[in-house]
């Protein structure tokens, strides 16, 4: 198997390529994460994926690029990493009760092709009171993660009533598609 990179400094990306049984070194692409204001929001997760990708292309040899971005949509609205307490505490009332998406957008990259996907999970929080949305805030910082929270964390265990789709997906990664295409090169 060719050297493979992951574009990705997000442990739970790192943990699922490891599970799934991938040796993989870990190198974070200097970007930044902006987008058109125009693009259709189901279009973001790939494109920044696509957008890390190319970060690679100038300097690529043998290896492959594993590149991933996730993005949380309610009614229409891209809910990104939080900034702060006060953007997640916003962030997770809105999320409160409703029922969002979970879009995880990947670009395999190597010098000869190119391929990038995407992967939707729809995701239902139970109703959340303030107290549990600051409890979580507080406790778990979830400020590097779309919607400010982690599936996986406390707030998954207690707040996700339904998923429908992957659960790896809302974790940050649809393995089992990365897994597939990346068996094929």
């Amino acid at each position: 198997m060719r050297p493979i990179i992951l574009a990705s400094s997000s442990p739970r990306r790192q943990y699922l390529m490891k599970e799934a049984g991938f040796t993989f070194t870990v190198e974070k692409p200097g970007i930044d994460e902006d987008f058109p204001e125009t693009l259709p929001v189901e279009q973001v997760a790939k494109y920044i994926a696509l957008k890390k990708a190319e970060y690679f292309r100038p300097k690529m040899q043998n290896e492959i690029i594993v590149t991933a971005d996730t993005v949380v949509i309610l009614k229409g609205r891209i809910m990104n990493k939080p900034q702060d307490r006060a953007e997640a505490i916003r962030m997770l009332s809105d999320l409160s009760g409703q029922t969002h998406i979970v879009m995880t957008g990947v670009s395999i990259l190597s010098q000869e092709r190119e391929e990038s996907f995407d992967d939707t999970t729809e995701v239902t929080f139970v109703k959340l009171t303030a107290e549990e949305i600051a409890f979580y805030v507080d406790q778990y910082k979830p400020y590097d993660k779309a919607g400010a929270y982690g599936a996986q964390d406390w707030i998954g265990m207690v707040a996700i009533e339904k998923i429908s789709g992957s659960y790896f997906n809302v974790m940050g990664l649809p393995i089992h598609k990365v897994y597939q295409h990346l068996k094929n090169w």
